[in-house]
């Protein structure tokens, strides 16, 4: 049976006044997704506990059903995602360009610096914001070598390497605050580090570091702005360091032939470091379409067992501020399902297809993604069907799925398609919660071997 989860990404929301104290999902017309609601069984997800406000990235590590303990790091799947080379000990983070003004520390008396431009505040093509990448790297200092990847308009990869014996650690603070007008953060290491002077050393090295780029980038040999523009980009902002963690392939962990279906890189590097075979899309203005296109390509794959088609439209529609603009979005996207609901109407006996989302984002909030849980709706398959004729937040509460969490939902897959285990069944070494042949058969012995009867 083939599984098609359909993730849209930052799907929930909260409720405006703007739409009748709706959510923009509950004010969308949605009639594919609410057919699908209509024929399923429906329910809530949330990737971690409760009300925790989860990145993508790490909802998306959770919800395949791998410990969070053992995520590795946005920077690192940012990196595997782009191709850049680096190795198991290197630490890659995220970095972009922004502007930053000096302004008087209440509290000690001297000089610190504040976020005056963000990410998307620094102007320029990618190809004019190369020319600051290009100067701020290679650097080194005792003990460490820094590289810098464009991978983006205002888009980086910073790779903290180790020299003469020395081995960086990804448990380091952000220097970006993530808010205009906050001072930006110094480079502490973690208080949880287990690492902890290989965490000092590196912060140490990565302060120096931006100690640097700020002041090339306010020094003559880098034109700190752009023609025309009085926004100076002279700060280089890091955030989410991570370091390879050797993660057990999808195939073994779940028993599915796997692929993913998505456009953004950080979802290629997760696909690489689980084992799912990538499959890249192109999103264009029309999310709609871009959406059929996935499903078309997932309802015609002969390769894989387990597809995840993914979308980050919500998300993106979320962050522009608007409700009545992420309701139109949603409206698009669900007009891109209808193949998912002629597969199933056709009666395709061999075809579960699950409809979630990773996380809320609020379209009027001051928080980048918040903690309320999603809809779930599971169509297909075996399945228990229930009464709810909805997609959308409040019906879903409702529906016989009820509350899942983290690696619950892809229990729940093996489950609505017949390759669950009943728990405590054990064949070979290693528990599995899916029938499996990978343990060692029952060898008949040879007679002259056998030992002798009891008298």
């Amino acid at each position: 049976m083939k599984v098609v989860l359909v993730l849209l990404d930052g799907l929930g929301d909260r409720t405006y006044a703007a739409l009748g104290h709706q959510s923009p999902l509950e004010a969308a017309r949605t009639p594919n997704l609410d057919r699908l609601a209509k024929m399923g069984m429906n329910g809530v997800f949330h990737a971690g506990p409760p009300w925790r406000c989860l990145p993508s990235e790490a909802a998306h590590f959770a919800m395949f059903g791998y410990d969070p303990d053992a995520f590795p790091g946005r920077g690192l799947l940012e990196a595997s995602g782009a191709g850049i080379e680096f190795g198991d000990a290197d630490v890659p983070v995220l970095a972009h360009l922004s502007g930053v003004r000096t302004a008087p520390d209440p509290q000690t008396g001297g000089n610190i610096l504040v976020l005056e431009y963000g990410r998307d505040d620094i102007p320029g093509k990618r190809n004019e914001t190369g020319r600051y990448f290009d100067a701020l790297a290679p650097w080194a200092c005792e003990g460490f070598r820094f590289e810098l990847h464009q991978t983006g308009r205002n888009d980086a990869i910073l790779v903290v390497k180790g020299a003469n014996g020395n081995r960086p650690s990804p448990d380091i603070s952000d220097s970006d605050p993530v808010g205009i007008g906050m001072p930006m953060g110094r480079i502490t290491p973690l208080a949880e580090s287990t690492e902890p002077e290989a965490a000092s050393m590196t912060a140490d090295a990565v302060n120096q570091y931006l100690d640097w780029c700020h002041e090339r980038l306010n020094g003559t040999g880098v034109a700190g702005k752009n023609p025309g523009s009085r926004i100076r980009a002279n700060f280089l902002a890091t955030q989410r360091a991570g370091r390879r963690v050797s993660q057990e392939p999808f195939l073994e962990k779940w028993g599915f032939r796997a692929a993913m279906i998505a456009s953004v890189a950080v979802y290629r590097g997760l696909a690489r470091e689980l084992g799912l075979d990538f499959i890249r899309a192109e999103d264009t203005d029309a999310p709609g379409a871009d959406l059929a296109g996935r499903v078309g390509l997932a309802l015609d794959d002969t390769a894989h067992e387990f597809i995840h088609v993914h979308t980050k439209a919500p998300d993106e529609a979320s962050h522009k501020g608007d409700p009545l603009v992420k309701t139109r979005v949603i409206e698009e996207l669900d007009q891109g399902l209808a193949g998912l609901v002629q597969a199933l109407e056709s009666g395709n006996q061999e075809l579960l297809v699950v409809v979630t989302a990773d996380h809320s984002t609020p379209a009027r909030q001051k928080l980048i993604h918040s903690g309320e849980s999603v809809p779930v709706a599971i169509a297909g398959g075996a399945i228990r069907q229930d009464r709810i004729e909805r997609f959308d937040e409040i019906s879903a509460v409702r529906g016989s799925a009820g509350f899942l969490r983290g690696d619950d939902l892809m229990h729940m897959i093996l489950n609505c398609t017949n390759r669950a285990v009943l728990d405590g069944l054990r064949l070979g070494s290693v528990r599995r919660p899916y029938r499996h042949r990978d343990y060692p058969p029952f060898m008949v012995e040879k007679r002259e071997s056998r030992g002798r009867k009891g008298s």
